[in-house]
C-alpha cells in the first residue's frame, strides 16, 4: 500500500466527507505498513484478525458509525455488532482549589482551552504558530501542552515577547491537566484538540465548542468525522502538501466557532448540542450492551 492508494475512497464506500490529503495519505501508508518487529505490519494483523474471526464488534454506535462499520463487515462477509458509544462517567470530585481559583479569573465561556494528550509534540515553529494564533482570537486561554522538540520547557520556546504580552491572559502549563474536569468549568468555552478518540469522547458532553487539530493516525479520521460529517467542530486549516498550519489559520478556526453571526459557527453549535443530548440519553450504553450481549448469543 502507498499514499496514493488512500487519497480516494475504495468502491462502496459509504458517501462520506472524510478526505485524506496527500501528506496524511503518505504518513498513514507508511505507518500501518512498517514493520514492528515481528515480520506483520499493523495492516497485516487487521487484515488476518478481520478475515479469521467469526464475528466484527465495534465500540460504537450505529448513529454515528453504522456506516462505516457495516461496510467492513459487508468486506469481510461478518456479522456485525455494536456495542454502543464511550460516554465518560461524569466526575465525582471537584477541581482542585488552585486550578478553580487561577479558572475563575476570566468570564463565563470565554477562556479557550487547548490541550493535545500524552504523546503529541509539536515542533518549535508549529508550537509558537499555535500559540501565536490563540493570541490573535483576543481571548484568554489555557494551553497543556509538552514542550515541543528541542526544548525542555514550554517558556522557553515561546515567541520573543510572548509572555510579557499575555501576562493575566494566557496560562502555560506543560504537564498533567484534570482534562474532564477543566472542560466543564464555566469559564472554559473552547476546546482545541488533538482528536484523540479519549478526549474527543469528553468534549462531545461538554458546552465546549471544538475546534479540531488532529496531527497523526486516526485523529485525522477522528476530525474529518466530526467536522464534516457531523459537523460538531471546526478543523484548522493546513497545506496539503505539507500539513503546516499557521496563525491565522488557528485564530480563523476559533473565531469561527465564536461568532453568532458565522452560519457554520452556528451549524456547529447546534449539531453539537444535539450530540451532547443524545450521548447523554439516559440507558443509551446499557441499551446497547444489553443488544450487544443478546446478538453474542443469537450467533454462537
Amino acid at each position: 500500500m502507498i499514499g496514493s492508494d488512500l487519497l480516494e475512497p475504495p468502491e462502496g464506500f459509504p458517501s462520506s466527507s472524510i478526505k485524506l490529503r496527500a501528506h496524511e495519505a503518505q504518513a498513514l501508508a507508511a505507518v500501518t505498513t512498517m514493520d514492528y518487529g515481528s515480520g506483520l505490519s499493523f495492516v497485516e494483523r487487521q487484515l488476518m484478525s478481520l478475515s479469521d474471526c467469526d464475528i466484527i464488534g465495534f465500540k460504537t454506535c450505529r448513529e454515528i458509525e453504522g456506516p462505516y462499520g457495516e461496510y467492513i463487515g459487508s468486506q469481510f462477509g461478518k456479522p456485525v455488532i455494536f456495542a454502543g458509544p464511550v460516554v465518560p462517567n461524569l466526575p465525582k470530585i471537584a477541581l482542585e482549589k488552585q486550578w478553580e481559583k487561577l479558572l475563575s479569573k476570566f468570564q463565563p465561556k470565554t477562556l479557550i482551552f487547548c490541550a493535545f494528550g500524552s504523546e503529541c509534540v509539536l515542533k518549535k515553529d508549529q508550537f509558537q504558530e499555535l500559540v501565536l494564533g490563540l493570541e490573535l482570537t483576543g481571548l484568554p486561554f489555557l494551553v497543556a501542552l509538552k514542550p515541543p522538540m528541542g526544548a525542555k520547557t514550554i517558556e522557553s520556546a515561546l515567541p520573543e515577547g510572548f509572555q510579557e504580552r499575555l501576562k493575566g491572559r494566557g496560562i502555560l502549563h506543560g504537564g498533567w491537566v484534570p482534562q474532564q474536569l477543566i472542560l466543564r468549568h464555566r469559564s472554559v468555552g473552547y476546546f482545541v484538540t488533538h482528536c484523540g478518540s479519549g478526549s474527543l469522547a469528553e468534549a462531545m458532553v461538554s458546552d465546549c465548542q471544538l475546534v479540531l487539530l488532529p496531527h497523526v493516525g486516526d485523529q485525522i479520521i477522528n476530525a474529518r468525522l466530526m467536522a464534516r460529517d457531523l459537523k460538531i467542530g471546526v478543523e484548522v486549516e493546513k497545506g496539503d502538501e505539507d500539513g503546516v498550519f499557521t496563525k491565522y489559520d488557528v485564530c480563523k478556526a476559533v473565531k469561527t466557532v465564536m461568532d453568532h453571526d458565522n452560519e457554520l459557527g452556528n451549524e456547529v453549535r447546534t449539531n453539537h448540542a444535539k450530540w451532547k443530548e443524545f450521548l447523554l440519553k439516559p440507558g443509551l450504553e446499557n441499551s446497547y450492551m444489553d443488544d450487544f450481549v443478546k446478538q453474542l448469543h443469537a450467533l454462537v
